[in-house]
C-alpha cells in the first residue's frame, strides 16, 4: 500500500465527520494518539506499539486530508530526489 492509498482510505471512511470537528479538535485527538503512542513506547507490548503506530498515521493521515495536504507528495517533495533535505533536523 502506498502512503497515498492509506490516505484516500481514511478520507473515504472518515473525512465527512473529520470536517465537520474541525481541525483544532481533529488535532487533539491526534495528540492523544500520540500521547498513547507514548506510553506503547515504554512498554514491552510489540502488537500494542504497532497498533499505536497506525492510529497515529491514521489520524496523521484525517489532519492532512482536512487540510488539503498530500503526505505522499510532501514526503517525497521533502525527503526524495536531488533536492530533498539531507537529513532530519
Amino acid at each position: 500500500m502506498q502512503i497515498r492509498e492509506f490516505q484516500q482510505l481514511v478520507s473515504q471512511k472518515y473525512e465527512e465527520r473529520d470536517r465537520q470537528r474541525g481541525v483544532p479538535a481533529t488535532f487533539m485527538w491526534f495528540i492523544e494518539e500520540v500521547g498513547e503512542l507514548s506510553t506503547a513506547l515504554a512498554g514491552s507490548d510489540e502488537q500494542n506499539k504497532a497498533e499505536e503506530f497506525a492510529d497515529v498515521f491514521a489520524w496523521l493521515c484525517t489532519l492532512a486530508n482536512i487540510t488539503g495536504v498530500d503526505l505522499e507528495k510532501a514526503c517525497r517533495d521533502k525527503y526524495w530526489g536531488e533536492n530533498s533535505v539531507q537529513g532530519y533536523k
